[in-house]
C-alpha cells in the first residue's frame, strides 16, 4: 500500500488544529488562531517518528511531550492549573474523537493504518473532516465574540490601602447595583479572605434571591484599574464566599467607570 507523506502529514496537522481549538472554544481561551495554527504544526510533525526505530514506551513518551510542548505554543503557561486543565481536556477530545473514528472503522469495515482509515482508495478522515470544520469554526466565531466582549469587562486593579498594595482580577458586572444606605454611594464587592485587618467597617444591607444580609464595608485610598485609570475613595464591601466568575475576586460598579 502506497503512503503519501503529505496527506498523513495534512491530516495530522488538521486533526490537532481542531483538537486545539476545541479545547480554546471549550475552556474559553483568549488566544489568538495562529497560536492554535503552530500549535497544530508542531503536532503534526510527529508523525515523522513513524519512521524512527523506537519502542512503544519510548514513542508513548515523546507523544505526551510533544502534546506539552503544542499547548505551551498554543496557550502559554499562566498558572499549572489551567495548564493541567489544557492538558486534561486535550486528551479527553481526543480520546472522543478517536472513539468515533474507531466506531466508523467497525461499522463500515474501513482498513486503518493509525487513526486514518481507507476504503476505496477514499478516505473516512476527509468526510469527517468536512463536517467538523465547519461547525468547530462557527462555534469559534461564536465563541470568539463572547470572548471579546468577555475580555473588554476585565480588568487587572491594584488596590491601595494602608499603605498596602493588593492586586485583583476585577470583572465589570452591570448587575452589580450595590450602594451604601447613608450616602447612596456605589460600592465594589470583593472576596479576599487574607485582606488586611479592617478596623470600624461600614455595615451595609444587600438583598438577593437568595440571600440576604449584611456586608461589612470601608473606603480604601484608591483602586487602579489596568495602571491607567484612578477612583479616589471608592467604597468596598467584603463578600462573605467567592465569586461565581472564574479567575475573578472583585465585581466592579459601573458608576465609578462612566
Amino acid at each position: 500500500m502506497k503512503i503519501y507523506l503529505d496527506l498523513v502529514f495534512f491530516l495530522n496537522f488538521m486533526f490537532d488544529f481542531l483538537l486545539l481549538l476545541t479545547v480554546k472554544i471549550v475552556l474559553k481561551r483568549n488566544v489568538k488562531c495562529y497560536r492554535i495554527l503552530l500549535g497544530a504544526l508542531v503536532g503534526a510533525f510527529s508523525i515523522f517518528f513513524l519512521f524512527i526505530k523506537l519502542n512503544s514506551f519510548t514513542l508513548f513518551l515523546l507523544k505526551i511531550i510533544i502534546s506539552l510542548i503544542m499547548l505551551c505554543v498554543s496557550f502559554g503557561f499562566s498558572s499549572s492549573k489551567d495548564f493541567f486543565k489544557n492538558f486534561l481536556y486535550l486528551y479527553f477530545i481526543s480520546i472522543v474523537l478517536g472513539g468515533f473514528l474507531y466506531y466508523l472503522n467497525l461499522e463500515f469495515s474501513y482498513q486503518n493504518i493509525g487513526l486514518a482509515f481507507f476504503h476505496n482508495g477514499f478516505s473516512v478522515n476527509f468526510i469527517l473532516l468536512l463536517i467538523l470544520s465547519p461547525v468547530i469554526f462557527v462555534f469559534y466565531m461564536k465563541q470568539d465574540r463572547t470572548l471579546k466582549i468577555i475580555k473588554n469587562c476585565n480588568y487587572q486593579v491594584d488596590l491601595y490601602y494602608q499603605k498596602k498594595v493588593l492586586h485583583y482580577n476585577a470583572y465589570l458586572d452591570t448587575g452589580n447595583q450595590l450602594y451604601d444606605p447613608y450616602f447612596h454611594q456605589p460600592v465594589i464587592l470583593l472576596y479576599d479572605p487574607n485582606f488586611p485587618k479592617i478596623k470600624n467597617p461600614l455595615m451595609i444591607p444587600y438583598d438577593t434571591l437568595e440571600h440576604h444580609g449584611l456586608l461589612k464595608c470601608i473606603r480604601v485610598d484608591k483602586i487602579v484599574l489596568d495602571q491607567k485609570k484612578v477612583i479616589l475613595k471608592p467604597y468596598i464591601a467584603f463578600s462573605n464566599d467567592s465569586l461565581k466568575i472564574e479567575g475573578v475576586n472583585m465585581i466592579l460598579h459601573q458608576d465609578y467607570l462612566e
